[in-house]
């Protein structure tokens, strides 16, 4: 395999693109932290090297498209190779379309579009992707490939139809057969329909789950019992996956930093705008004005994360997007993970979410208002109870002196302003007690206070002090 690479691979990277550069078919089981990415665009740079494509659509979700756009193609994609890349928007202004067409004129380069998997739900993004895959030999990508999971979601109809008309096609998620057998299915069927050998969803449920009958709210329902056959399953895969955890690749650093972006909801955007540009905001009757630089970055952050918080006091939910990135980022990973959150409000949602996806039990607290008598005990069930999966906690009151090493993944839902707390919160899992490669990932909204302050962490700026000896306009 001759091929000349950007950044040099690791040695799961390198096994995962021997076995699978050439191949029409493959999953990249790979976990998060391990890398998935980079292989899949040396693997699409390979077959364009080799005149196999000439274009690439990769589908990914919301909060990840940016990432590839902004961080993994630029990163990864050879210098050698020509490219023309266009990100896809729902609102398609006069720029957008000028580089929409661009993928379509005449050369050489190779043409990469990435999608983000929602819009497959929609008659004019499918309709695009369409006319995209058919004008060219196409390697198509589904990223965190348990988006299309649901058999009977429309996106998911709508990109299996697609998948027949590409050359190539790739899955990659680091949450396969441990979480729901039942979920590869769809995500199999993408890649081909006879890679499992099952004429339908019901046949291959059949085969690999017991079910049972049970009563809800007046009416008959059929749930999972157990699950069966698991080992001739994961032999099934092998002939077309490659699966890689952290705790197997002892080449990797000891530490990995992602990000994860969203967008503010509308109602977000129209109350940030309001903050940024007359520092006073109105919602729903209530009034908050700031006097200082830091209470208006506080207010602006909180307004980020989903919440308002008036002069009166009183707190108000904002419909927002990152409660639900965080439950598609946890939806992702396997084993322990722990979250913080700069703002109290937001644990209690987190919390609940939780709690209502993954049932009581597999959550504890670390937090001001965690009683002191309990939070020993919560560290102790997260670090030695299978059933406790996380921790939630901010970084000022559980970031110094405790041990979570049970995790390797960490994610922060917001940041506080503290360079030092960060730091400290981030060495909990990182100690001595650690046999893990760790991974941290940072949430973020798009053109906000966000953005600028995990920067300025990760450029070791102490951020209070900066605040005070800046204009507020240059954060905003």
């Amino acid at each position: 395999m001759i091929y000349k690479f950007k950044m040099v691979p690791y040695k799961h990277q390198l096994k995962a693109l021997e076995m699978s550069w050439n191949k029409e078919t493959f999953a990249y089981f790979m976990e998060m932290g391990t890398g998935k990415s980079k292989v899949l665009i040396d693997n699409m740079a390979m077959l364009y090297d080799r005149g196999k494509i000439k274009a690439a659509l990769i589908i990914a979700p919301k909060g990840v498209i940016s990432t590839w756009y902004n961080q993994e193609l630029p990163a990864h994609l050879p210098d050698h190779i020509e490219s023309k890349i266009v990100l896809w928007k729902a609102l398609i202004t006069k720029g957008q379309r000028e580089q929409l067409d661009s993928l379509f004129a005449e050369g050489e380069e190779l043409r990469i579009l990435i999608m983000n998997v929602e819009s497959f739900s929609t008659p004019k993004g499918t309709a695009f992707a369409y006319k995209f895959i058919s004008a060219y030999s196409t390697l198509m990508t589904v990223d965190e490939s348990t988006t299309i999971k649901n058999p009977k979601a429309k996106r998911t109809k709508n990109i299996l139809k697609l998948a027949q008309y590409s050359k190539y096609r790739r899955i990659l998620t680091g949450s396969p057969v441990t979480k729901n057998p039942l979920d590869l299915y769809t995500q199999c069927e993408f890649l081909s329909p006879w890679l499992l050998d099952f004429a339908s969803y019901y046949s291959f449920r059949n085969r690999y789950a017991e079910m049972k009958t049970i009563n809800v709210s007046g009416r008959q329902i059929q749930v999972v019992s157990f699950y069966k056959n698991l080992e001739e399953l994961s032999e099934k895969l092998k002939e077309f996956s490659y699966r890689v955890l952290k705790e197997d690749c002892l080449d990797l650093p000891p530490k990995t930093f992602m990000k994860r972006s969203i967008t503010l909801s509308p109602d977000q955007r129209k109350v940030y705008e309001e903050m940024k540009k007359e520092a006073l905001a109105h919602l729903n009757g209530k009034v908050t004005t700031t006097a200082i630089v830091l209470t208006q970055l506080m207010r602006l952050q909180q307004i980020t994360c989903g919440h308002f918080k008036a002069d009166d006091g009183t707190t108000q939910p904002i419909k927002n997007n990152r409660i639900t990135e965080l439950m598609n980022v946890l939806d992702e990973i396997e084993g322990k993970v722990v979250i913080w959150a700069h703002f109290q409000y937001d644990i209690t949602s987190i919390i609940k979410a939780i709690v209502e996806e993954y049932g009581p039990g597999t959550v504890v607290d670390y937090y001001g208002l965690t009683p002191q008598d309990e939070r020993q005990k919560n560290i102790d069930a997260f670090q030695k109870d299978p059933k406790v999966r996380f921790m939630i906690g901010t970084p000022q009151t559980a970031g110094y002196g405790i041990t979570l090493t049970a995790a390797s993944t960490m994610i922060y839902y917001s940041n506080g302003y503290d360079l030092e707390k960060r730091l400290q919160s981030q060495d909990r899992i990182h100690r001595i007690g650690q046999s893990k490669p760790v991974t941290y990932i940072d949430i973020i909204a798009e053109d906000t206070v966000d953005q600028r302050i995990v920067k300025a962490l990760r450029n070791k700026v102490n951020i209070a002090s900066k605040i005070m000896g800046e204009p507020l306009t240059s954060w905003i």
